[in-house]
């Protein structure tokens, strides 16, 4: 059965950073698109960068590019996500994401499996 485990998550003042970590479990990790997503309060849930399975292919969306880095180690089946110069704005429930299809849009529809979530305050 398809696992993700996010970890890292916690209270960090604005201009700090967190490292957010999702391991996998119960799939060949290497075959597939990963993904970060955030949900804040009263939001609906958004694409916040994906990463292919070599890593040859990265996205972020706009909100975060230039702050926030993805990066995977297919041995540790891990995906990551270093996150620099917080906002409060970025202050959310982050969810790693799988998807089985070979190239996932950022759409939420688009990614078949999800972590329970970990959760990312920024105080101003």
């Amino acid at each position: 059965q398809a696992q993700l485990v996010e970890s890292g998550g916690g209270l960090v003042q604005a201009g700090g950073s967190l490292r957010l970590s999702c391991a996998a479990s119960g799939w060949t990790f290497s075959r597939n698109f990963m993904g970060w997503f955030r949900q804040a309060p009263g939001k609906e849930r958004e694409f916040v960068t994906r990463i292919s399975k070599t890593g040859g292919v990265i996205n972020y969306a706009d909100s975060v590019k230039g702050r926030f880095t993805i990066s995977r180690d297919n041995a540790k089946n891990t995906v990551y996500l270093q996150m620099n110069s917080l906002e409060p704005e970025d202050t959310a429930v982050y969810y790693c994401a799988a998807a089985s299809s070979p190239y996932p849009g950022t759409a939420v529809a688009g990614w078949n499996y999800w972590g329970q979530g970990t959760q990312v305050t920024v105080s101003s």
